[in-house]
């Protein structure tokens, strides 16, 4: 989730590089994303209505303001309108009402089921009392459920750049029986890679694993195969956050494969992060060729100017997917889920009843 600072932010191909019967097909497709972080998932819709709430932001309200305030110049840039927006989350309602809205524009696509990365350091160390912040993300999990029809799970994540002052924090909130939320199903890690090495968090997902939840720390987005390695190693990892760099190691590739490990792959951010040169380059097909599981994610899509339809495109377009492919490859999401059997039978039924449908009337 984060940028080479001498490179600027660029919009990736996607929608436009298909036909317009796949663009079709793809926005109807039912859909699960394992790999979306939450104040990064808030759209220009949503910050203006935060920013609406506190006018002493240097957020603009003005639609036209906003999408400038939006239009990323830089990486100082970028961590600027990050770091803003995080501002804006002030009070439980704040919270309340972004995870909910986040949830709507996940509907607007079709996903079926989210597994929503969350920092609750962010908001917990600016004041947000820790009883209050899990109530409003509960609240508007269990909301969204009833009003859209799409379920959300939660992963905490350690901000790895706030050090091992934040992996205890994160790990209190997730652990704790009185206060870790219904919906939370996994303990993540964050944040820039280099200079954050994964060993040093050990502690901290092994107290999570104990308290049944799923490991799942980003790794090997900007850095080597060997964060890769570490995350397995040291942290348990059951799935890999990016993971760009295995592509680089053969015996990683084969490791992924045997093991079954999917890897949460999200395009558009891997070209805007510099984590990938250019799309032609992404190691997506390789992953696939070398028989690893993988999942098409957004990452932060606002932030990108992209969305989870955008990305099945860009999937389609360097794997060359027919209907079938992409249906497959949302399946792969469901079945790498942390949702439970009966959910994710329920889902992938879908998938194959809407695919039958479309080719049928194809």
């Amino acid at each position: 989730m984060r940028h080479n600072p001498d490179q600027p932010i660029t919009h990736v191909p996607g929608e436009e590089s298909v036909s317009q019967s796949l663009q079709s097909f793809i926005a109807g497709l039912p859909k699960a994303e394992l790999h979306v972080h939450h104040v990064g998932s808030a759209s220009p819709r949503i910050v203006s209505t935060l920013a609406a709430r506190h006018p002493d932001s240097a957020v603009p309200t003005d639609p036209e303001a906003l999408a400038d305030f939006f239009t990323f110049r830089d990486f100082a840039h970028f961590i600027t309108v990050y770091l803003s927006v995080v501002d804006l989350i002030r009070t439980p309602e704040d919270v309340r009402l972004l995870t909910f809205e986040v949830a709507r524009d996940m509907a607007r696509q079709n996903v079926r089921y989210a597994e929503l990365t969350i920092t609750p350091f962010s908001s917990t160390r600016r004041g947000i009392d820790d009883r209050a912040f899990m109530d409003a993300i509960e609240d508007a999990r269990k909301a969204a459920e009833s009003e859209f029809g799409t379920v959300l799970r939660w992963c905490f994540d350690i901000p790895g750049e706030a050090g091992l002052e934040s992996a205890e924090e994160t790990a209190r909130l997730a652990t704790d029986d009185a206060l870790r939320p219904e919906g939370l199903v996994s303990f993540g890690l964050g944040g820039p890679e280099i200079g954050v090495p994964r060993p040093q968090f050990k502690p901290y997902f092994d107290r999570a694993i104990a308290a049944g939840l799923h490991s799942v720390p980003h790794a090997g987005e900007t850095t080597g195969p060997e964060t890769v390695w570490d995350a397995l190693t040291y942290l348990g990892a059951e799935r890999i956050g990016h993971g760009t760099s295995s592509a680089q190691d053969p015996k990683l590739l084969t490791h992924l494969a045997e093991s079954g490990i999917p890897l949460e792959v999200c395009p558009t951010s891997n070209i805007a992060t510099r984590a990938v040169a250019t799309l032609d380059e992404h190691p997506l097909k390789q992953f696939v060729d070398a028989g690893v599981t993988v999942t098409i994610n957004s990452d932060d899509p606002p932030m990108f100017s992209t969305d989870l339809n955008n990305e099945y495109a860009v999937a389609a377009r360097l794997l060359d997917l027919d209907e079938r492919g992409l249906a497959d490859l949302a399946k792969n999401a469901v079945h790498a889920s942390f949702l439970d059997e009966p959910g994710k039978a329920r889902i992938v039924a879908e998938i194959d009843t809407y695919t039958d449908n479309w080719l049928a009337d194809a």
